[in-house]
């Protein structure tokens, strides 16, 4: 695990050595243990390492036999060791231990196609010193990032904003269209970003860079909708994959905890994690002062008792989070308007304090087995929408969704200077039904100056999910919709940055791909299943019978619900002021009397993450990455 940065250019690098540096040396945090550096012609990479496997003999740049392939890689490949065997029995020649170091010698074999033999969470780039190529990928799901600045004949690209923007080189501009992405979703869906001279690779693409020619080409080598059909229990086959995926997610040489909510996605974390680990797991749990009856602590100790394991308890409280709300902000490299990330942040720091520098987390459980009840609503309107006659309606859901949706989407509520102009055949119907995103689209241009508006031109909070049809199963869709926004830039891009920034490795068994796919295949046949969408998670609560007490099982759906208004309300007493003639204003996004009132924290009822927060957490962040942008 590390983050790793890079130059490529056309023209050459051998005076960038120090640009690296800088770049280097604005991701410690990520790599604590040391530095690494390749410096060729035209490609300049580097690595900050946190050591996790092979602690004395991983380290990056990696080479091949005859040093023609170098490589820097953030991640953990979790299959190292079967692949390691595999490549050794066709005569290659290993020189560390590395989990990564297998990329090398499967791109020896494959070039590009290497990629789908690797199973885990990665970004790299891999100079082909003979070829004269740069080969840079990142993971199926989108575990960890990787931004890229190109001009017309060069190209840096890092783990981290923060690390492109120390470089001097990258302009901080805001694109009009992503801000108004983010304050429809509270965070911008990738490939964009706030700024329009940066965006990311997007998940399971991968660049080849012809560093002569300058050719660039970006290429998808993965979809989960293109997963195979599969036919069998659901919940027998679920649980064989959780019990590889928990074998494999505990590979490393220093210590591995879990983050514990007493919920049933890290409840099943836990109890899989627990039985194949051959050490003491320990268990790490956030709660507030009081115990209110969103606390969880005492069902997240009751099982970490249960499995022996010791439970570290972290409250929140009001006070710390002001005091960490600014530079938590810098932290998550992304604008994310969450205010549940200081749980994120505070794990994790716990975690790093008590010398445990792994953490598995049960992030993706909602999204991939659907605990949340919006995005089941979605799927089954939009089937409805498409296919009237469907025998999976479930009408008290549908009269109250489907109504409202297809009315919306016929233009009844939905304000027309943000409206989409194609018809509503082509869009399912999604993010509408999420109450913030509903807010956004009739109060937020009544904050905006006529400038921006202007600028915005076309876009809209739609075009993420406007496309033609025919679209393929309605379920699959909105699962792949989630995944793609919720799923990856408020939860994996959060709970990457904020574990990062406490240099703790977090591991996601619900995002391998493997199980993904096994999902998406279940969901092709069987879908007419009666429980199929009438229950929350049926397929992992099956599997999970017998592993996890009835009292873990059966519980409903709480999730993370933080002390709402009295973190808002104090977080405006400390910063609202911001947004007073603050960066917005200046830079034309809000009008001046918008930022006065929403220096105030209005808080519409029915809100999560009203428009105040998101622009108090935009402001913020514009700040603290200016200043990044500008220093020397």
């Amino acid at each position: 695990m590390c983050g790793i940065a890079g130059i490529l250019s056309k023209t050459g690098v051998r005076d960038d050595a120090d640009l690296l540096d800088r770049m280097l040396g604005a991701m410690v945090h990520r790599g604590p243990d040391g530095q690494g550096t390749y410096l060729g012609d035209r490609a300049a990479i580097g690595m900050r390492r946190l050591s996790i496997i092979d602690l004395t003999g991983g380290w990056q740049p990696l080479y091949n036999e005859d040093k023609s392939l170098a490589l820097v890689a953030n991640g953990e490949i979790y299959n190292f060791v079967e692949l390691t065997q595999e490549l050794i029995a066709r005569g290659h020649r290993f020189s560390t231990h590395s989990d990564c170091e297998v990329i090398l010698h499967l791109y020896e074999e494959e070039q590009e196609n290497c990629l789908r033999h690797l199973r885990g969470m990665f970004a790299f780039a891999l100079v082909d010193i003979k070829r004269g190529t740069v080969f840079i990928a990142r993971d199926r799901m989108g575990e960890k990032p990787l931004y890229l600045h190109e001009t017309q004949d060069s190209l840096l690209f890092a783990s981290e904003m923060k690390s492109l923007l120390s470089s001097g080189r990258v302009p901080f501009e805001l694109d009009p269209g992503s801000v108004n992405d983010y304050f429809h979703y509270q965070y911008v869906p990738e490939p964009r970003t706030p700024l329009r001279a940066v965006r990311k690779l997007p998940r399971a693409h991968y660049l080849k860079v012809d560093l002569a020619s300058w050719k660039v080409e970006q290429h998808k080598y993965w979809d989960m909708e293109d997963a195979p059909p599969v036919e069998g229990d659901p919940s027998e086959l679920v649980r064989a994959e959780l019990e590889k995926i928990s074998e494999l997610l505990i590979r490393a040489d220093v210590p591995v905890g879990v983050a514990l909510s007493g919920g049933l996605d890290s409840s099943a974390i836990a109890a899989l994690a627990a039985r194949k680990y051959p050490g003491t797991m320990h268990a790490f749990s956030v709660g507030y002062p009081g115990r209110p009856p969103n606390d969880e602590r005492n069902n997240a100790k009751a099982l970490a008792d249960l499995l022996g394991m010791p439970f570290h308890e972290i409250e929140l409280t009001t006070p710390e989070l002001v005091a960490h709300f600014e530079q938590m902000n810098f932290e998550r490299d992304d604008p994310i308007a969450d205010i549940s990330g200081f749980g994120y942040y505070s794990v994790n720091k716990a975690a790093r304090a008590q010398g445990i520098p792994v953490l598995l987390q049960g992030q993706g459980g909602d999204e991939i087995f659907w605990g949340y009840e919006w995005v089941k609503d979605a799927a089954l309107a939009t089937d409805n929408m498409q296919n009237p006659g469907s025998q999976r309606r479930e009408p008290f859901n549908l009269k109250r969704f489907v109504k409202t949706s297809l009315r919306r989407l016929s233009g009844a509520h939905r304000p027309a200077p943000t409206s989409v102009p194609n018809a509503a055949g082509h869009r399912p119907i999604f993010h509408e039904l999420a109450p913030d995103f509903r807010m956004a689209l009739t109060d937020l241009r009544s904050n905006l100056t006529g400038r921006f508006i202007e600028q915005l031109g076309s876009a809209s909070a739609y075009d993420f999910f406007t496309f033609d049809k025919p679209w393929k199963q309605s379920d699959i869709l909105i699962t792949r919709l989630i995944s793609d926004t919720y799923l990856l830039e408020n939860g994996i891009a959060q709970g990457d940055r904020l574990s990062m920034t406490n240099s703790v490795e977090l591991r996601l068994p619900f995002v391998d791909y493997k199980l993904v796919e096994l999902v998406i295949g279940l969901r092709k046949t069987h879908a007419s299943d009666p429980d199929y969408l009438r229950f929350p998670k049926p397929w992992l609560r099956g599997a999970m019978q017998g592993i996890l007490p009835e009292f873990i099982i059966d519980r409903p759906k709480q999730g993370f619900a933080p002390p709402l208004m009295e973190w808002h309300n104090a977080l405006f007493k400390a910063y609202g002021h911001y947004l007073d003639g603050g960066y917005l204003v200046q830079s034309g996004v809000l009008t001046e009397q918008a930022g006065a009132e929403l220096s105030a924290g209005p808080f519409p009822r029915g809100a999560i993450a009203p428009i105040s927060f998101k622009a108090l957490v935009l402001e913020i962040w514009c700040r603290e990455m200016v200043a990044t942008s500008q220093r020397e």
